[in-house]
């Protein structure tokens, strides 16, 4: 989103399509941004996946693979763990829990692990009352 965001200015500020065409300009960069962006990850991803997928009996590279595979969760973890202490305690630990925070994101759990309901919907929702709780308290 960042890459993206940063194309768009780019491209708002260098309009290179003309004078009033910002808007033009700056989708244009932004989805030249983003595209360039992902474009070498999927190429690794469709150039690699049929390698790996030949190493699936020989030990020697699974193990390597499981541990990067663990090493990632572990950034994972270590990422939900860092956003959840800035949401839940926004000024410190030494002053008020944020309870609508924890609030809204105990509901999220619930309906995604207990209910199945899709997470695009559970982000759409959380979105939309997380900007409600902002605007009207």
């Amino acid at each position: 989103m960042v890459i993206t965001f940063v194309g768009f200015v780019g491209g708002w500020l260098n309009q290179t399509l003309g004078v009033d065409t910002a808007f033009v300009s700056a989708f244009i960069a932004a989805c030249i941004a983003t595209f360039f962006t992902f474009l070498p990850s999927f190429i690794f991803i469709f150039m690699g996946a049929p390698f790996i997928e030949t190493t699936h009996g020989n030990l020697k590279l699974t193990a390597p693979l499981t541990a990067i595979i663990t090493a990632v969760v572990g950034v994972i973890i270590n990422l939900a763990l860092f956003f959840a202490y800035h949401v839940f305690w926004p000024t410190g630990l030494s002053h008020a829990v944020d309870w609508a925070s924890i609030t809204l994101t105990t509901a999220a759990i619930i309906a995604i692990f207990r209910y199945n309901v899709g997470v695009i919907p559970v982000i759409l929702m959380s979105g939309i009352l997380g900007m409600a709780w902002k605007l009207f308290v």
